[in-house]
């Protein structure tokens, strides 16, 4: 992708959401941006808003064509982040407020310890549902029998802290998410706590069944985004959520 990209003059940019830099050096893939979402794995706390765009210094924006004059007065190698900084507050008002920043710094500064935490947690909790009679897959990196685990297991320091699994047919996931005691029910990810949310009713439910299953999201599918609870404790509370779960 980085040697397609700069053969053409193009930007690379990588979404570091899901692996922080923590999990993942997106400059040693030679990207060119990489963009973070500082409300996730970061701040790490889902107490604050806000996201970053880090120029890796590897583009050389004197080439690139769609530089306003004004921002060709800068260094060659600034003049890509001064023009998306200074478009960004101008134009947009994308000014962080002091508050959210205060909260993002501190959270930053345990951002590996919680990253740690959290992987660890996950690779646990989906070794535990892929053994489940309950459960009929996992989607997990970490997972040897997941078809990107080698891959993954080359580019990044661990396998996330994200999984989703399917529920056996019958099986009533509503039930099963009422019956866990720690893990919250939201939308958020990337938090101290672990998250869950069923994907075919919420995130997905506007595009229909039928685009859907074409996509591969079953009526069942749940998300984790799993949080750094002690690891005995989380695989207790799904597993006595499964055991509990009706089946038709």
């Amino acid at each position: 992708m980085a040697t397609f990209a700069r053969h053409r003059g193009l930007i690379y940019v990588v979404d570091s959401t899901m692996t922080s830099p923590w999990l993942f050096r997106a400059r040693d893939a030679q990207a060119s941006l990489v963009v973070h979402s500082l409300s996730k794995y970061i701040g790490g706390h889902g107490n604050a808003l806000g996201g970053a765009v880090v120029d890796t210094g590897l583009f050389d924006w004197a080439t690139y064509p769609n530089i306003y004059p004004a921002y060709r007065k800068a260094k060659p190698e600034m003049q890509g982040i001064q023009q998306i900084r200074k478009k960004g507050l101008r134009d947009q008002g994308a000014t962080l407020i002091a508050d959210a920043a205060h909260r993002i710094a501190v959270g930053a500064e345990t951002m590996a310890l919680r990253i740690d935490r959290t992987c660890s947690n996950a690779l646990a909790l989906a070794r535990t549902l892929a053994a489940h009679p309950k459960v009929a897959r996992v989607y997990y990196p970490g997972l040897p029998e997941h078809p990107q685990h080698a891959r993954a297991t080359e580019l990044f320091r661990h396998y996330g802290g994200l999984l989703s699994f399917e529920l056996v047919d019958g099986a009533d996931y509503v039930d099963m998410l009422d019956h866990l005691r720690y893990a919250v029910r939201a939308t958020h990810l990337g938090d101290t706590r672990t998250l869950v949310i069923p994907v075919a009713p919420t995130i997905y439910w506007e595009m229909g069944a039928e685009r859907r299953a074409s996509m591969g999201i079953a009526d069942s599918l749940v998300r984790v985004s799993v949080g750094i609870e002690d690891e005995a404790d989380l695989v207790a509370d799904f597993t006595q959520a499964l055991d509990a779960t009706a089946v038709a």
